[in-house]
């Protein structure tokens, strides 16, 4: 469940600075902040396609392979209404 929860606010937090900032560097400088941050939990993979990637390469076990999306959706609908709310 840990590991769910990083990729929840490790892809919040990308999403939200992508919405509020649009800056390529505070976007690639987000991203590695989230990788440094979470990758040692769950991969820092705050992505669906690279979550696909990685079951595809048999690096994520299928019964994983819906709980990372589904964080990862949530995480990015949240960022969206944070944005809404700020």
């Amino acid at each position: 469940m840990k590991k769910y929860f990083a990729e929840f606010l490790g892809t919040l937090f990308f999403v939200f600075v992508i919405i509020a900032t649009g800056d390529a560097l505070a976007i690639g400088a987000a991203l590695a902040i989230v990788i440094a941050v979470i990758g040692n939990i769950s991969g820092g993979h705050v992505n669906p396609a690279v979550t696909l990637a990685m079951f595809v390469r048999n690096s994520l076990p299928r019964n994983e392979l819906l709980p990372y999306i589904l964080a990862q959706v949530a995480g990015g609908f949240a960022a969206v209404e944070l944005y809404r709310l700020v």
